[in-house]
């Protein structure tokens, strides 16, 4: 027998491991199978060489627990260890990078993600164990090697009298970590963290229902076998050709990553790229709600298919994260600050061709089926649209798909839109106006008098909505955007004629005046204006402007302009071609005008749904009596 000192100079390290990793501790049992997983591919690499002494067979790794001794056993059928090796991969090279471990995570360690990065993965096994023992053998025909540790830098090795090739982790649980002793608990973390491993993950046995007979009587009660407890899928559907992938099978990996998940994706995108850089994935389109923050943290990211993460930002492009699905990768340096991550080369290419994918991807879907596209708009016009508001590449191939769909149920690209509205939406100083609307309930009486105007209203309702008329604005030529509540409608798109007042001048200010009197100053803006007769007598309009930035603020930007800390402002546009506005005008008591144009306020303001609680409480009461 042997003993020694693992090669280390800095003492303290097993109280460093679990002093900073110990908010992390449950990968311990991730990091042991990815050894076990490397061991048993590392086998069949040798193998498929003619370089092993035995066969590859069909190997499985397998977890047992075992109460009565508190420990927990990890067995592979891999490539195994000789004496020398153990001596080698266990004692010196495991920690070559300790002082560099501890320089550069003593304050930060908890957060370092995979901390095999440093030759660490199977030192986590002291996160949770005071005693841990390696029983393995070699492929090579040479005697097997029992190695015992117990958390210090002193260790045994000696002969051991394992059989077969492989190795066996065995761990003493600490008494503060008996969870590890529980079935349910190792079950959730293989599921969690190895649930797409590329060897397949023995956990017990499980009962199994097989079929009845086709000749079976009625009341016969199907019979069960005992079978083993496979916990992962060695082969999902990422890993494999999209050419040998049907939709089927596609839905079927969805429920698998999501079994909580009802509903079917929208679609899909099979990521599988090899140069410059090897990532492998499936995105999938799931319905979207209004609510952007909601559905995030749904991609799991998985380096050589172990679980590592469902925080991928920095990775996928941000207005990605909303979908589901999976990303595989060995070349994203995981272990390193999300500062590093989002500065590094291989990242932002990575990020890059994940973007060219899915807008790829979204416009053969729309060329391929434009029906079907446009059924399926509302559902994910979220993410295109903040696609097209953050990545400047992304926003210029949206041109060829990115839908904009009217009030009539209608739906043009940009180009078809600027070819349907340029001869009738083009004001006298050559800009063309696109009008549109964010409600269709609350500002229906603007959308009818746009469209009794020939005019086309666009339907654009989206949280975001004023951020990308403003990109749309910066990045286009003589266009604008308004919205059709904005100002009456002859206001919307100016031209050359000019409507002819049935008041006088004179009689507009006497009137304007008299509004005044009733009408809040610091709420309304009076505007007197010549509109049609049959038109509203009071339209409630808000600029544009001052709306937009408003609601950009509301949702993160426009800010600057403090626009969120504004009282709300209104233009009240009085038709001074109405018949009520004349009769206001001519009313003889100023207690019977005042009433008159208090009234007309109010509906005015109920046909904004500004009016509300003791205010719409008392207009209901005052209406009453007056129809008394």
């Amino acid at each position: 027998m042997a003993t020694g000192k693992i090669n280390v100079s800095v003492e303290n390290i097993f109280p460093l491991i679990k002093k900073f990793l110990y908010s992390d501790h449950e990968i311990f049992l991730r990091e042991l199978i990815s050894n076990a997983t490397d061991a048993t591919l590392k086998l069949k690499h040798l193998s498929g060489l003619g370089e092993a002494n035995v066969d590859y067979g069909n190997p499985f790794i397998e977890v047992k627990i075992n109460k009565e001794n508190n420990t927990l056993h990890i067995i592979d059928q891999g490539i195994g260890m000789t004496k020398d090796e153990v001596e080698k991969y266990i004692n010196e090279v495991a920690f070559s990078g300790a002082e560099e471990f501890l320089e550069k995570y003593k304050d930060s360690a908890k957060d370092s993600g995979i901390i095999g990065h440093f030759g660490l993965g199977f030192y986590s096994a002291f996160m949770v164990a005071n005693k841990v023992e390696i029983i393995t053998k070699s492929h090579k025909d040479e005697p097997a090697a029992h190695w015992i540790c117990e958390g210090t830098t002193e260790f045994t090795l000696e002969d051991g009298d394992k059989k077969e090739h492989g190795t066996e982790i065995i761990l003493h649980i600490n008494e503060e970590d008996k969870e590890f002793l529980e079935e349910n608990r190792i079950q959730e973390l293989l599921v969690k963290y190895n649930k797409f491993m590329p060897i397949p993950i023995k956990f017990g046995t499980k009962e199994e229902t097989l079929p009845l007979p086709e000749d079976a009587k009625e009341d016969a009660k199907p019979e069960t076998q005992t079978v083993d407890n496979i916990i992962n899928n060695p082969e999902p559907a990422w890993t494999r050709q999209p050419t040998d992938l049907e939709e089927k099978d596609y839905n079927e990996f969805y429920r698998e990553l999501y079994p909580m998940q009802f509903e079917e994706p929208l679609f899909h995108i099979h990521l599988n790229v090899d140069y410059p850089f090897n990532l492998t994935g499936i995105l999938y389109f799931p319905r979207m709600t209004q609510d952007m923050n909601i559905q995030k943290d749904k991609i799991q990211l998985y380096q050589n298919q172990v679980y590592v993460t469902d925080n991928v930002e920095g990775i996928v492009p941000e207005f990605l994260t909303m979908l589901r699905g999976v990303i595989d990768s060995p070349d994203i340096p995981l272990n390193v600050s999300r500062s590093y991550l989002q500065a590094d080369g291989a990242v932002k290419k990575i990020s890059s061709y994940i973007t060219r994918k899915v807008a790829d991807k979204l416009k053969s879907l729309f060329n391929n089926n434009r029906e079907d596209f446009e059924k399926k708009w509302n559902d994910i016009k979220i993410v295109i649209e903040y696609g097209m508001l953050s990545e400047d590449k992304f926003f210029e191939k949206a041109e060829k798909f990115a839908l904009y769909p009217t009030t009539e149920g209608d739906f043009y690209t940009f180009p078809e839109l600027e070819e349907a509205i340029k001869e009738n939406q083009t004001d006298k100083d050559g800009n063309m106006v696109v009008l549109y609307a964010s409600n269709e309930n609350e500002q229906h009486s603007y959308i009818e008098a746009a469209k009794e105007k020939g005019y086309k209203v666009l339907l654009l309702d989206s949280p975001i909505v004023s951020h990308l008329l403003q990109k749309l604005e910066t990045s286009k030529e003589k266009i604008s955007f308004v919205r059709v509540d904005s100002d009456h409608v002859d206001n919307l798109i100016k031209k050359d004629e000019e409507k002819i007042s049935k008041l006088s001048d004179e009689e507009k200010e006497t009137l304007k005046s008299d509004f005044e009197k009733v009408i809040p100053s610091e709420k309304y803006t009076i505007q007197m204006e010549a509109m049609d007769s049959n038109a509203a007598p009071l339209i409630i309009t808000q600029p544009e402007f001052m709306r937009r930035m408003k609601e950009m603020q509301q949702t993160g930007g426009g800010g600057m302009f403090g626009m969120g800390n504004m009282p709300e402002m209104y233009n009240l546009v009085v038709n001074t071609n109405h018949e009520l506005i004349n009769t206001i005008l001519n009313t003889k008591t100023e207690k019977k005008q005042q009433r008159l144009i208090k009234q007309s306020l109010d509906l005015a303001r109920l046909s904004q749904n500004l009016l509300k609680g003791e205010e719409l409480t008392s207009f209901i009461k005052r209406s009453f009596d007056m129809v008394k």
